[in-house]
């Protein structure tokens, strides 16, 4: 039986993977009031989407992104609780081979959450590695759908041919597609100029979610090559792109001094321009305030073009998702 909730969808949401990552590097308690404000801070402001995984927080902290964005949620009482949207990915782990077995995940997730999801998206396609185990994984998400379990599904990493596929396995089903996640920045174009996903997203009404829409915080302005590096892979990543980007750095910085905005804040809001629902992390506060600050003004056709060329010019861009599909 087919569910007819609808699914609100804000012009911007909160990624939670933002916390995944730090839960999965070590945990402290103390953080968690401290989160607590950013979800408050996010909400009452109109911010109501929240993506995490049930990958976020493995281990022996296994889930406890989702236990603490449904503490979270059930605790927050001021306006616009009614619209809080709350996803979750499930991960296309190797031991999950039926379709039994999203199902059964995605009810973890809500009994972590202590409340249904309201949109449940596959994490990854495992088209590149493993296009074997995909389709019963697929028929999990149809199966929650129809048995209203959740009031939407979507997709992550897909591209513009194999979502098509997914859409006609849909379809015959009856079970719409509401989003897809590609990562999406001025660093990370390649999802829409190269590959073209914004175009079959729009003729099949989905909406595109944008993810590492600051490029890991590459496009903040708070790195430079003269500053020190950040350890492990994200700080090969950056001493590699840094040097290559300054023109787009630069270009952000004039934006956003003539706007009187930050450049994370113009960064944003050319996502939004693009048509997608950026997804930045906030781990504070004033992260959160910052990226609320991208909302309620819009950057004009010249500056957008002027970021597009710039973008477009640079030598090295974001290295892509390994799972992205095409």
């Amino acid at each position: 039986m087919q569910t007819n909730q609808q699914l609100y969808l804000p012009i911007m949401g909160c990624g939670t993977w933002a916390w995944g990552n730090r839960l999965l590097w070590g945990y402290d308690e103390s953080m968690d009031k401290q989160l607590q404000a950013v979800f408050n801070l996010c909400v009452s402001n109109g911010v109501t989407l929240f993506d995490t995984g049930d990958s976020y927080g493995t281990g022996r902290l296994n889930g406890r992104s989702e236990l603490l964005l449904g503490q979270f949620s059930r605790e927050y009482l001021g306006l616009g609780k009614e619209n809080i949207c709350i996803a979750t990915k499930l991960a296309a782990y190797p031991w999950r081979l039926r379709r039994q077995s999203m199902v059964s995940a995605c009810k973890s997730s809500a009994q972590r959450l202590g409340r249904n999801v309201d949109l449940v998206q596959m994490h990854w396609s495992t088209a590149n590695y493993a296009p074997w185990q995909e389709g019963a994984l697929l028929d999990g998400l149809g199966d929650l759908y129809e048995q209203g379990l959740v009031k939407a599904v979507g997709l992550s990493n897909y591209g513009p041919k194999r979502l098509q596929e997914v859409y006609k396995k849909f379809t015959e089903r009856g079970v719409p597609i509401a989003t897809l996640q590609v990562q999406y920045s001025l660093l990370s174009t390649y999802p829409i100029t190269q590959l073209g996903i914004k175009e079959v997203c729009d003729q099949l009404g989905i909406k595109l979610i944008a993810y590492s829409p600051l490029a890991l915080g590459l496009l903040t302005g708070k790195y430079s090559v003269q500053s020190p590096f950040l350890k492990g892979i994200r700080g090969l990543l950056f001493r590699q792109l840094l040097p290559g980007i300054k023109p787009l750095l630069v270009c952000l910085g004039r934006i956003a001094q003539s706007r009187n905005k930050t450049m994370s804040q113009v960064a944003i809001n050319w996502c939004i321009c693009k048509g997608t629902i950026p997804i930045p992390g906030a781990k504070t506060p004033e992260q959160a305030k910052e990226n609320i600050g991208a909302l309620g003004w819009q950057l004009d056709v010249n500056e957008i073009a002027e970021l597009d060329q710039t973008a477009a010019s640079l030598d090295k861009k974001m290295v892509q998702n390994i799972f992205q599909t095409k």
